[in-house]
Parts: C-alpha cells; sequence; structure tokens
C-alpha cells in the first residue's frame, strides 16, 4: 500500500508498506494491504510499519524513526489516519 506519514513541520515518509500498527483512542488496531476504507483519530504512542523503506524518510527527520526488530517505529503524541483504495495518509503530531 501507498503509505504518506505528515506532521506540522513537512512530510516525513512517502512510499510503500505493507502493514501499519497504529495507537488508536479506542485501542492499538492495524492496517494491510487493500484494507476498507477508514478514518481514525490517533493517541500517544508508536506506530509500527513495516515493509517501510527508511531510505525514503528525508535525512532531517530521520532521527524520529527507530526500529524494533524488523520495524520502524514512529512516536506520536496525537494524530489521525484515513486509509482510501490502498492508501494511508497518517497526519501525526
Amino acid at each position: 500500500m501507498k503509505l504518506e506519514i505528515i506532521s506540522p513541520e513537512a512530510t516525513l515518509y512517502q512510499g510503500d508498506a505493507t502493514a501499519v500498527a497504529l495507537p488508536g483512542v479506542d485501542g492499538s488496531f492495524q492496517l494491510l494491504e487493500n484494507h476498507a476504507p477508514i478514518v481514525s483519530i490517533l493517541q500517544e504512542g508508536e506506530v509500527r510499519l513495516k515493509g517501510f523503506d527508511v531510505k525514503k524518510v528525508p535525512s532531517s527527520f530521520a532521527h524520529l524513526f527507530t526500529t524494533k526488530g524488523s520495524d520502524a517505529v514512529l512516536a506520536i503524541k496525537s494524530g489521525t489516519v484515513e486509509m482510501k483504495q490502498n492508501n494511508l495518509v497518517l497526519l501525526v503530531d
């Protein structure tokens, strides 16, 4: 699926991912390719990314991403997510 991660400062990532685990306000959930359309609010926590190409992160934002096993991890304070037609957009703070 196509993934775009946007913060108030800039676009942190544009590329592909195979799975994204998110800290939803009603509990954590995961989005995979071809997921049904969804819009949700996110709370403080970790966004875990699989199939994520770290090389596509602008160097000025690379310090925001860590790794845990084979996952890339981005800590967020809040945000929203929209999944539609295999395009996932994360607006994070």
